[in-house]
């Protein structure tokens, strides 16, 4: 069946493989394509499913029991609108209606909140972790040699993007270059005691079980934001040793593949509209969620997402092997 006979029709939610439609209510659709993404992550479902709410927590403000009930209710059939109380919680917590957001923004600040919210810290912070890469940023004075190191942290990796073409794996090898700051860009020194010439650059320390990248397509100027529909690449698996061969230090951490099973799209100019492509768990199959439209969807469909009006601006990866495992609990 081709892709505009498959999307002509809308299949009932029911026949589709854990995947169903939300409405958009009030520019709905950047949580809506969020949601999707949160449903499929089955260790975030697993890890609020753990958590017993305090009675401070049991109230319709709070992020992370709101987000465990919409998570819910969109396994339920019978549940008509399955995220409205989740919405509303997120516009009473300033992520209001009516306002077109970036995904991205919107994804750090529920997972902030989430930290915030959560009576039980210490599943907190295995969400946290669930999403965390953790890396060290080193900058090495170019007169000295001394090194200054300070360790940080990412929710999602935010790469680059280049007005040409690129590939993801060319653009986090960018994200990894060591960079020479001179002249009026040079770093005070805390051994010379004055600012000197340096190399600045990132070491991975540790690595997630869901690795979110953040494609940054937007550019801004005076003022004005404007999108990039350049190409962008990326693979529905890889091994990120295989990306960053020089890091021999780390290499043996570095092994770890990924494989894909969310991206968020973008589609617009600078105001848009997002929708999501999401690999259903149960039957391993690519969904196209555009707000309530639930379709059947095929790898080579996510592909035309690499560049143009329709582009990807999230990817959300899984290890290998939790993929099997979090199939088989389910």
């Amino acid at each position: 069946m081709g892709m505009s006979l498959r999307r002509s029709i809308s299949l009932d939610v029911s026949r589709v493989s854990g995947v169903r439609g939300l409405f958009n209510y009030n520019l709905s659709c950047c949580v809506n394509a969020l949601l999707q993404s949160f449903s499929a992550t089955t260790e975030l479902f697993d890890l609020l499913n753990r958590w017993q709410p305090s009675a401070e927590s049991e109230c319709p403000h709070n992020i992370p029991l709101q987000l465990k009930r919409a998570l819910h209710a969109m396994r339920d059939p019978q549940q008509p609108a399955p995220h409205c109380d989740f919405l509303d919680c997120l516009h009473y917590n300033y992520i209001l209606r009516y306002i077109e957001h970036d995904a991205d923004e919107v994804f750090h600040a529920i997972l902030n909140l989430i930290q915030q919210q959560m009576s039980d810290l210490s599943l907190a912070a295995e969400i946290k972790n669930l999403y965390k890469i953790t890396m060290e940023g080193q900058i090495h004075c170019l007169e000295c040699a001394y090194v200054h190191c300070v360790s940080t942290f990412f929710l999602s990796l935010p790469l680059h993007v280049s007005e040409d073409k690129n590939t993801l794996e060319d653009c986090i090898r960018s994200f990894f270059a060591v960079q020479k700051l001179e002249n009026s860009e040079k770093f005070f020194c805390d051994r010379c005691e004055e600012k000197k010439p340096t190399a600045q650059g990132f070491k991975i320390v540790s690595l997630p079980s869901i690795l979110c990248i953040h494609l940054k397509r937007f550019r801004s100027r005076s003022g004005f934001a404007r999108k990039l529909f350049c190409e962008v690449t990326f693979p529905e698996s890889f091994n990120m040793a295989d990306i960053l061969k020089e890091e021999k230090s780390t290499q043996e951490m570095l092994v770890r593949s990924y494989n894909l099973f969310a991206v968020i799209v973008h589609s617009g100019v600078t105001f848009g509209h997002y929708t999501a492509y999401i690999r259903s768990m149960q039957d391993q199959m690519w969904y196209f969620t555009n707000d309530s439209q639930v379709y059947p969807a095929s790898w080579k469909e996510v592909q035309q997402t690499y560049g143009g009006y329709n582009t990807a601006y999230m990817l959300l990866y899984r290890t290998v092997g939790t993929e099997t495992e979090q199939g088989s609990s389910s």
